[in-house]
């Protein structure tokens, strides 16, 4: 019987893994084309998230950007978030975030452009 859980455990697990995807979003804001995507499927723990940002075809790599992940207070649970300035590597803003646990977490993806003026792109990832 002991083995029986053991292969039925490891048949669940290896599901899990194969259905995890990648995270893959994008939109648009202020005439801005914004990306933001990841090389592996997002886990409970700090993971890597790219961001390109475009307008008008053009990669903008002149911009700061960071990000703001946070997940509401709710009951038993107190107000969690986490914050990384982007870092610009090879035309692609990188930002470690570190989800603390599964669930919603909404996000800001704020980028300041040279003329001074602040877009915040409002999302949300399911963890």
């Amino acid at each position: 019987m002991k083995s029986l859980f053991k292969i039925f455990a490891a048949l669940l697990i290896t599901v899990g893994f194969l259905n995890a995807q990648a995270l893959e979003q994008s939109g648009q804001k202020d005439g801005y084309d914004i990306k933001l995507s990841s090389q592996k499927s997002l886990i409970v723990g700090t993971n890597a998230l790219d961001i390109e940002i475009s307008k008008d075809g053009a990669v903008l790599t002149d911009v700061k950007v960071k990000m703001k992940i946070f997940m509401p207070e709710m009951p038993g649970m107190p107000y969690m978030e986490y914050e990384d300035k982007a870092v610009l590597e090879n035309g692609v803003y990188k930002v470690n975030i570190n989800f603390s646990m599964s669930g919603t977490w909404q996000y800001h993806l704020k980028f300041k452009t040279k003329d001074d003026a602040v877009h915040t792109v409002k999302g949300s990832i399911n963890l």
